[in-house]
């Protein structure tokens, strides 16, 4: 048996170091920040912008924050945003797709049209707001929901991949009596896995991070999700909607509050679920779309 010494080339070194440092330079920040929230608060002027590691661990931030009620009630809005809006986008967008990519469909072009103009031109926020004021949604988080709930562009790739899908499937399942919905969802949605899988990312992320349309549409602090929130800690430096733990806490404890590794514990609270997503996403980006089906 011969071996045959495989030899690095420099391209392949040189590359190597590159995503090296390119992922130390996103990895460093998030976790200056994580030691930051678990850092005491009397030991924070020891940290510098680049120490991953906690002084005087503690997890006294995230006691704070979870013990307070107006952040755990924005967690749950921000949880409840996300996956109504990400289904309903996911539902509305995949049926639209299947629709415009009937080769029978009549008025196709004229509609790709307009969707394209409303994709490049999007309407004004005045108008938007005078729209939800009329249907008597300000105040309401569906006001957050409906808004985008298909995006165009994201239209656009789940049609692409709808348009691999063979017609001879479709076809042999209309012979055997199938209607549009029932070749829609026993057909086109099983092979369609990573192209939804992708859609639900964006559309998760999106939700998730929603604040601007929230904080002009939700009026009551109360259906604040967790993003306006923090923008109102983080961003505005608002302390106001932290200190609601009075009942919760001891007064020597919010005594020695840094709102500092404060914010970095909310940022940190924000950013989990989106962490823990993407490799439950990420698994169906390995499998093929066309699994179960014929070859042309």
């Amino acid at each position: 048996m011969i071996r045959r010494n495989k030899k690095i080339g420099v391209g392949t070194v040189t590359g190597s170091i590159i995503l090296i440092l390119l992922a130390l330079s996103m990895a460093i920040p998030i976790l200056n920040i994580l030691a930051k929230s678990l850092t005491s608060p009397e030991k924070m002027g020891e940290l510098s912008g680049l120490s991953v590691i906690p002084k005087g661990f503690t997890f006294q931030n995230y006691e704070i924050l979870f013990s307070n009620p107006a952040i755990t009630k924005s967690i749950g809005i921000s949880v409840f945003l996300t996956v109504i809006g990400t289904i309903l986008s996911l539902l509305l967008t995949a049926l639209t797709a299947y629709v415009l990519t009937r080769s029978h469909f009549v008025g196709k072009s004229p509609l790709m049209v307009m969707l394209i103009i409303l994709m490049v031109f999007e309407p004004g926020l005045i108008q938007e707001y005078f729209v939800v004021k009329d249907l008597g949604l300000l105040n309401s988080l569906w006001s957050v929901i409906l808004y985008k709930t298909i995006d165009v562009y994201y239209l656009v790739i789940m049609m692409r991949f709808f348009e691999d899908i063979p017609d001879s499937i479709l076809e042999s399942a209309e012979i055997d009596g199938a209607g549009h919905w029932k070749k829609f969802t026993k057909i086109v949605l099983p092979l369609s896995k990573t192209p939804l899988a992708m859609m639900a990312l964006f559309y998760g992320v999106f939700r998730w991070n929603e604040f601007f349309r929230a904080s002009i549409y939700l009026n009551d602090p109360g259906k604040w999700p967790l993003a306006v929130l923090m923008r109102q800690f983080v961003v505005l430096g608002d302390n106001s909607a932290m200190l609601n733990t009075s009942g919760a806490l001891p007064a020597s404890v919010l005594r020695t509050i840094n709102f500092d590794s404060l914010r970095a514990g909310t940022i940190i609270v924000s950013i989990i679920p989106l962490i823990l997503l993407y490799p439950v996403i990420l698994k169906f980006f390995t499998e093929g779309t066309m699994e179960g089906g014929v070859k042309e």
